[in-house]
């Protein structure tokens, strides 16, 4: 892949962004779209928070569990 070095003050509107941007010229003509690198401190602290012990517990419970497709169903139904 061919690498394009961007000035400072691009880099930093392509960093505060956070999201895909479409890139365009003076005209206003689409050169390409810039999507930013994957960045893991966005998502951290987002993890469920629910123990394993938790998560064996409701599992050996013995209560009933429904599918995707179960609950879609069921919504559908109160609408």
């Amino acid at each position: 892949m061919v690498q394009i070095v961007v000035d400072p003050e691009l880099g930093k509107k392509l960093n505060e962004r956070g999201e895909p941007v479409e890139l365009c010229d003076s005209a206003g003509r689409v050169l390409g779209r810039y999507t930013p690198a994957f960045n893991k401190s966005l998502y951290e602290g987002l993890e469920p928070q629910i123990s394993e012990e938790e998560l064996y517990r409701r599992e050996s419970s013995g209560d009933p569990t429904y599918t995707t497709a179960e609950v879609l169903q069921h919504l559908r139904k109160l609408a």
